[in-house]
C-alpha cells in the first residue's frame, strides 16, 4: 500500500476516510487506471491521461453496488463489483492477492453498511446496530378460515371474523 496522493485526498467529503489505496494497473473495461482508492463511502478510480499530466476520476458509490465478487488465482486476483443499475460490472484486475483480500473485505463491509434493515443479512452490523432475525420483518401468511372463509393470519387461533376456532 503506498501513500494516498493529495489529489485524491481533495476530493475526499469532509467525513470521508480512506480505508485502502492501491497504486496499481488495474484495466477497468476501456478504462486504463493508476490506482484504486476505497474509503467508507465510495471507490474512487485515478485515470491518468497525458503523460501523467492530466488524471480523470470515476467513483462509484457503495448504494449503488449489488454484490461483490472476489475471483482469487495463484498469485493475483480479481474483484468484480455488479452494478445495481446494470452495465458492465465494475472490475479491478491484476490486484496481487493480499490487496484484493483486504480490499474485498472493506468492500463487503460497506455494502453491509449501506443496506437497508431489511436487505442486510442477520448477525452483521449496520451502522453500529447489529441486524437480529426479530428485527427483519416478515411477511405474513394468511389462510382461509374454515368456517367463514375469510383470509386470517396463520397463527392466528381464533378467527377474528366469525369467532371460529382454528
Amino acid at each position: 500500500m503506498s501513500q494516498t496522493p493529495t489529489d485524491v485526498i481533495q476530493l475526499l467529503g469532509p467525513n470521508e476516510q480512506v480505508e485502502l489505496y492501491i497504486r496499481q494497473k488495474i484495466y477497468h473495461p476501456k478504462i486504463n487506471v493508476d490506482s484504486v482508492l476505497l474509503t467508507n463511502e465510495r471507490i474512487i478510480l485515478r485515470h491518468p491521461r497525458e503523460l501523467g499530466l492530466k488524471k480523470d476520476y470515476t467513483d462509484f458509490s457503495y448504494t449503488d453496488i449489488a454484490n461483490v465478487v472476489l475471483d482469487k488465482g495463484i498469485l493475483r486476483s480479481t474483484i468484480k463489483c455488479m452494478l445495481r443499475f446494470g452495465g458492465d460490472p465494475l472490475a479491478l484486475t491484476e490486484l496481487p492477492n493480499a490487496d484484493a483480500e483486504k480490499a474485498y473485505g472493506i468492500i463487503r463491509e460497506n455494502l453491509v453498511r449501506y443496506q437497508t434493515p431489511l436487505t442486510a443479512i442477520p448477525g452483521t452490523t449496520i451502522a453500529g446496530t447489529a441486524v437480529s432475525p426479530q428485527s427483519i420483518t416478515r411477511e405474513v401468511v394468511k389462510v382461509r378460515c374454515n368456517s367463514c372463509s375469510k383470509l386470517m393470519d396463520e397463527n392466528a387461533t381464533q378467527c377474528p371474523f366469525c369467532g371460529a376456532k382454528q
